[in-house]
């Protein structure tokens, strides 16, 4: 039940502290939230996780094992993934092939990326059942680039998955995506294997407050305070920083 553990984690450039003595746990099949004013230091934390940063101080496991000298091709492959931000699909292929890449290479065979059913029947059913978890099947054969952007978002979130990742930080991903097709976003997180440890980045406090059982606040690279969704929307210094009281009245 150990899941990945963050303690004491600090990161400083010259003279400027970003993240300032962070402990943080989560656990097996977790849905935590990371919130906090824009600057707060939420993706610093994020790609101090996943390796893209090191960290000044602190200490970074994963099920007991020390993972802060591992880079984030290692940490991929322990088993935590990151979406982005910004889609970073191959947008003149169709969603079957996006999704092929990362199989494939995840099985060492990257250079197979168009081998067909009959070649890696295997493969081909990881696909379709991608495809079907995230409601895909019928845009399967369809160009990244005719897709709307909320199914793009999906594609991205179907691509993380098949990294077969233990922990998983979602990056905003509600950004961008239009109010008509949010709800996408909200069901494919809702139906994320159960025992998969989530971690959602993202300022759509509607998204948060649905999908979260515990919330982490972060300020100026600090935690205020952790709690659930209910302790967090009615603690006054979240309401005063960061929800707004027109938030919840």
């Amino acid at each position: 039940m150990q899941g990945l553990e963050v303690r004491g984690l600090k990161k400083s450039f010259g003279g400027l502290t970003v993240a300032e003595n962070i402990d943080f746990d989560l656990p097996p099949g977790a849905r935590k939230a990371l919130i906090g004013p824009n600057g707060a230091g939420k993706t610093t934390f994020a790609n101090l996780v996943t390796g893209k940063l090191t960290p000044s101080s602190g200490a970074i496991r994963f099920d007991g094992v020390d993972i802060g000298n591992l880079g984030e091709a290692e940490r991929v492959k322990r088993g935590i993934a990151k979406t982005f931000q910004i889609t970073t699909l191959f947008r003149t292929l169709t969603v079957r092939e996006n999704i092929r890449l990362p199989i494939l290479e995840r099985l060492g065979r990257g250079g197979r990326i168009f081998g067909r059913a009959a070649g890696d029947p295997s493969v081909e059913a990881e696909i379709e059942a991608l495809l079907d978890q995230f409601a895909l099947m019928s845009l399967a054969d369809r160009p990244i680039h005719l897709l709307a952007y909320g199914q793009q978002r999906l594609v991205e979130l179907a691509l993380t998955l098949a990294l077969r990742p233990r922990v998983v930080i979602l990056d905003e991903p509600a950004a961008g995506v239009p109010s008509s097709e949010s709800h996408l976003i909200l069901q494919a997180i809702e139906r994320l294997p159960a025992e998969l440890a989530v971690l959602i980045i993202e300022h759509d406090m509607d998204l948060v407050f649905r999908v979260a059982r515990s919330i982490v606040v972060l300020v100026n690279g600090r935690i205020l305070m952790e709690g659930s969704p209910q302790e967090i929307s009615g603690d006054p210094r979240v309401r005063q920083l960061y929800l707004g009281e027109a938030h919840h009245g």
